[in-house]
């Protein structure tokens, strides 16, 4: 039996949150760029739990910009998954299973731009949510008269354009966007862009008075773990459990923040604040986001390619290894936390870390340190470099365990292409390597004579880095000794060494 509204009668285990018919009558009042299990499992979380508390009371428009993949498991499950909440919460084991009926209607841009633009006239809408990745946020100079623009910064400026002209002189037509990117002041950059592609696009006066006045772009910032679905055997046991087959069921842990830069304006019209402490609106997020990114993130990001190259898949599994968990810890508590790049006190950072090693240790969570690594240089530039830059302002040595991780990045980075893709190889294993940079990385490697040249080419590389690492008084220096060490030995014995 599929999930679906015609079947959720026939659900009969009582081990799961079914919603009620009433849900699928709500107005829609959300417009969502992206189909990706972090909205599903965050935002579109919030908004459903509210929904059933009476409270929102309204649901979701999903845009599918990318041509990856399809509409129709959407399609078959009326938009209907499943959330497995899993981990511990305050001490206590959490299992709950929810089906979430937020989402309304799955739109694909690229065959049915016309139904997207159609509900950018409706009126309940007020709130347009993206997560399109770090990458999606940037300035293409393309028209938007396209069908479909292809950036999304285009797509979100035709939606606007179009709300602009049925709503010119209407207060209806007020929203509220908040992307979900993972990047800092994520509102105020994407407003930039949609400002300079407004001139780009040569619009009218008008837009930007009502742009100024009737859109609000809110910083905004996402922490929860959703590694999606989980391995064959644990969604076979899982829908025996439930009774029923969900293609779209994702695995969530308890833990959840969402939180928005916004004043009482922003707080009224996201009312599903009211339903759950996850969702904070403030002025300043700042302090959420730091801590996030370097302690969860940046963490994941430097211990990701050391974890695939010791062969261990799942970062539960990691924080079973005696070595990579005591790496982990003493990169946190020793390098990462007191070097983040903002004033936070001691003992939130403290805090916020014993959170994040739960929460890593979530046994019921499968998630895989190769999707860590998707974008893996992306995330070295925005999470790792801020803090090795303070941490040399404050300490001026080298920080050895940020140095290792960079090395273990760079040798994972080692690839050879096929068929337009680029795989790495190491102790006789194959890995995708999913990041935009790894034809730099292929190209450097092997137009060096040797590994040194290599190595120096790219740390040489101040365009690219956007950092001259010769501010940095022995940091290449290591980095290329644990390269050589990682090469040369078992990768967790050439980091047991040092760790204390």
């Amino acid at each position: 039996m599929i999930l679906s509204k015609g079947n959720l009668e026939n659900i009969k285990t009582g081990k799961v949150v079914i919603p009620q018919k009433a849900m699928f009558n709500l107005p829609e009042k959300v417009l969502q760029f992206g189909t990706g299990v972090l909205l599903r499992g965050l935002p579109d979380f919030f908004i459903d739990k509210a929904n059933k508390n009476g409270v929102f009371n309204g649901r979701i428009v999903v845009v599918k910009s990318t041509s990856n993949g399809g509409t129709t498991d959407f399609e078959r499950q009326d938009n209907l998954y499943t959330l497995c909440v899993r981990g511990i919460a305050n001490g206590e084991a959490v299992e709950e299973n929810v089906i979430c009926s937020a989402i309304s209607r799955v739109i694909a841009a690229e065959s049915n731009w016309k139904s997207i633009l159609e509900f950018a006239q409706n009126p309940d809408l007020k709130i347009i949510i993206s997560n399109t990745t770090e990458v999606g946020i940037v300035l293409v100079k393309e028209l938007i008269t396209q069908n479909p623009p292809v950036s999304f910064p285009a797509k979100l400026l035709a939606v606007l354009f179009e709300r602009y002209q049925k709503f010119e002189n209407s207060v209806e037509g007020n929203l509220v966007v908040i992307p979900t990117e993972l990047l800092p002041d994520n509102g105020k950059k994407l407003e930039a862009i949609i400002r300079e592609l407004a001139v780009f696009n040569d619009l009218e006066a008008g837009f930007m008075t009502w742009l100024n006045k009737n859109v609000e772009f809110c910083n905004s910032l996402v922490d929860r773990i959703v590694p999606g679905k989980p391995d064959q055997a644990t969604l076979d046991a899982l829908e025996k459990e439930l009774g029923y087959q969900d293609n779209l069921l994702s695995m969530v842990e308890p833990y959840a923040l969402w939180a928005i830069e916004g004043g009482e304006n922003v707080a009224s019209l996201l009312s599903f604040n009211q339903t759950d402490t996850g969702v904070v609106i403030t002025n300043d997020i700042e302090r959420f986001r730091e801590l996030k990114v370097r302690l969860l993130n940046g963490t994941h990001t430097l211990s990701c390619g050391i974890a695939v190259l010791s062969g261990i898949g799942t970062v539960k599994n990691g924080m079973a290894d005696e070595k990579l968990q005591a790496y982990i810890k003493a990169l946190m508590l020793q390098e990462i936390g007191p070097a983040i790049p903002y004033a936070i006190e001691k003992t939130e950072k403290l805090a916020f870390t014993a959170t994040v090693l739960d929460r890593f240790a979530n046994p019921y969570i499968e998630h895989q340190w190769i999707n860590i690594t998707v974008q893996y240089t992306m995330k070295m530039k925005l999470r790792i470099l801020p803090v090795l830059i303070n941490y040399y302002k404050i300490n001026r040595t080298v920080p050895k365990y940020i140095a290792f991780g960079f090395a273990a990045y760079l040798l994972f980075m080692n690839s050879e292409e096929k068929n337009g893709k680029y795989y790495g190889h190491f102790n006789e294993q194959q890995y995708l390597i999913n990041d935009d940079s790894a034809a730099y990385f292929n190209e450097k490697l092997h137009a060096s004579v040797t590994e040194k040249d290599y190595l120096t080419q790219v740390f040489e590389d101040v365009e690219f880095w956007g950092l001259d690492f010769k501010s940095l008084p022995g940091f290449t220096v290591a980095v290329a000794d644990y390269y050589d060490k990682i090469k040369q030995t078992e990768i967790k014995e050439a980091f047991s060494s040092f760790l204390v």
